[in-house]
């Protein structure tokens, strides 16, 4: 590979980090519907992977691995951003159940439980697990806009290797924000933290969960979803 100069770089050929985009894509399926492809993520992941030998440039602070890395993943997610992959039901569904449980935390000074949420809705406790079960993997870019406007920086642009003294009222609501977001995790029902601590922590994928905890894959699924409806409702302003 030659970088911008057209000397030779010393990274390794393309091949070497295939194996870095379909680990990214494998962890990424789990949190999307089945009408997604994981040969679609791994396509726009290579696209990725191939800006990134370009772009990248040692001597900034960053290992390859990780800018790679970025940059793979942000590209599957504007795949994802540029697709109708979720139908309005799921994302109705999405946020009857954020809405919910928010009034009924409100209400009930405590998590409601899935009963509880399943009367509220007015549906039967198997509808609603259905429910959680079909709006899994909606809320991976429902929360943020990664679009750019005219003129403006792509979202990894703005993102990778900052220059954190350039804006300090954004560091302080980045840091607002993951301490109001580890404090919604630790008020989780316990079950729920271990979904989303094996699952974003220890990069678990279903089927191991499911196997440490002693349920369903479906379980998982409907735990994950139901602990980020409750995420949601908790960091709503």
């Amino acid at each position: 590979m030659y970088t911008a100069k057209g000397t030779l770089g010393p990274q390794p050929g393309i091949e070497n980090y295939l194996p870095l985009v379909r680990r990214a894509a494998s962890h990424m399926i789990g949190r999307l519907p089945p009408n997604v492809e994981m040969d679609d993520l791994i396509q726009a992941g290579v696209l990725g992977l191939m800006d990134a030998m370009q772009r990248y440039e040692q001597g900034h602070g960053a290992q390859f691995e990780t800018f790679a890395m970025q940059r793979v993943r942000g590209a599957m997610l504007d795949e994802l951003r540029g697709t109708d992959w979720v139908p309005r039901s799921v994302r109705k569904n999405q946020r009857e159940i954020a809405g919910a449980v928010q009034l009924l935390e409100h209400r009930l000074k405590r998590a409601p439980t899935d009963g509880e949420i399943a009367r509220h809705l007015g549906i039967a406790l198997e509808d609603y697990h259905e429910m959680l079960v079909d709006v899994h993997g909606a809320q991976l870019v429902y929360a943020d806009d990664y679009e750019a406007g005219e003129g403006d920086m792509h979202f990894l642009d703005r993102h990778v290797a900052p220059d954190e003294q350039a804006d300090p009222a954004a560091r302080l609501a980045d840091r607002r924000f993951r301490e109001a977001l580890v404090a919604a995790i630790e008020n989780l029902p316990e079950r729920e933290q271990y979904v989303m601590s094996m699952y974003y922590e220890h990069d678990m994928n279903l089927k191991e969960i499911a196997a440490v905890l002693g349920v369903t894959e479906s379980r998982v699924c409907q735990l994950h979803s139901q602990a980020v409806a409750r995420l949601r409702a908790r960091l709503k302003p």
